[in-house]
């Protein structure tokens, strides 16, 4: 247990399962909410000076603003499919509502202009191989760079199966170096399901994973968090990584990004010590259990 690492359940307020807000002490830039809305139930709110990310987990929903209403088709859970999504400017009145019931996630920075409301369709998320070996994973890129149009807002899914390594080899962004590294904060939310190959016997057991974050001697850090479905990581500064997979295991975390450059890019530094990883993918395939749900 760390300052950084919120379980299911110790953040939850207001009718959210989970609040992580900018402006608590020491996070500045980024934020995560997530409701659970049954059938026929909604959910309004301001999103006062951050720009907003609808995101279904689960289920479908319905987002309006000023009269406007985008329909977000969503999926069945995390593993089996990208969604559609919306993004929300700053200073705008949105409802959410959803006939079916579904989970969403609200995924939100500062930020100091705005865009237009509007949805973001399936067919615009890039999925995207990365690694190789056991170090494959599959991110989803619907809200970063050159793919989503906002101000300072970054996020991503990422899907490890079980007994990978994500966030490999641990990389660090939180030194403003142009053109090299680029100071965000970043949040890790989890869920986590049996693999495929998981005997009947165990449906409905326990999953669990792993993530790794750490500093230097002059902005130490240290957390070693055993995350299951519904944990957050918060990581303010240091190298982060690996995202950890155990066997039987298949792993998704949520990353939302934003910082305080007038930039907005994701730019990494990795580990010197552990960098050279990245050679050895030149001598391995890609995990074909890749991609999750969109064979």
């Amino acid at each position: 247990m760390t300052e950084w690492f919120r379980p299911a359940g110790t953040t939850a307020r207001d009718g959210y399962d989970l609040v992580v807000r900018p402006g608590e002490q020491d996070w500045h830039h980024t934020g995560l909410t997530v409701r659970t809305l049954q059938p026929g139930q909604s959910v309004e709110f301001d999103t006062g000076d951050c720009e907003y990310l609808v995101l279904p987990l689960s289920g479908s929903a319905e987002v309006i603003v000023d009269g406007e209403t985008v329909p977000l088709g969503g999926r069945a859970d995390v593993f089996a499919s990208p969604t559609d999504l919306a993004y929300v400017p700053r200073g705008t009145t949105v409802a959410v509502v959803s006939a079916g019931g579904a989970r969403i996630a609200f995924p939100h920075a500062k930020a100091a202009s705005d865009y237009p409301f509007r949805r973001i369709g399936t067919e615009q998320v890039e999925t995207e191989l990365r690694g190789a070996g056991v170090s494959s994973r599959q991110v989803r890129n619907f809200g970063t760079p050159g793919v989503l149009e906002a101000d300072s807002i970054i996020a991503c899914e990422v899907l490890t199966p079980a007994g990978n390594w994500s966030s490999y080899p641990p990389h660090k962004h939180d030194e403003h170096k142009p053109g090299k590294e680029s100071v965000l904060e970043e949040i890790y939310y989890f869920e986590l399901q049996l693999s495929e190959d998981a005997p009947e016997d165990v449906k409905g057991n326990d999953p669990i994973g792993y993530q790794r974050v750490y500093g230097t001697e002059d902005r130490p850090i240290d957390v070693l968090a055993e995350v299951r479905d519904g944990d957050l990581v918060l990581v303010p500064h240091g190298w982060h990584g690996p995202a950890m997979a155990p066997p039987g295991y298949d792993m998704y975390y949520l990353n939302v990004m934003a910082g305080p450059g007038t930039e907005r890019a994701w730019l990494i530094s990795d580990d010197p010590q552990h960098g050279w990883v990245r050679q050895l993918w030149d001598r391995q395939q890609i995990d074909p259990r890749l991609p999750f749900g969109d064979k």
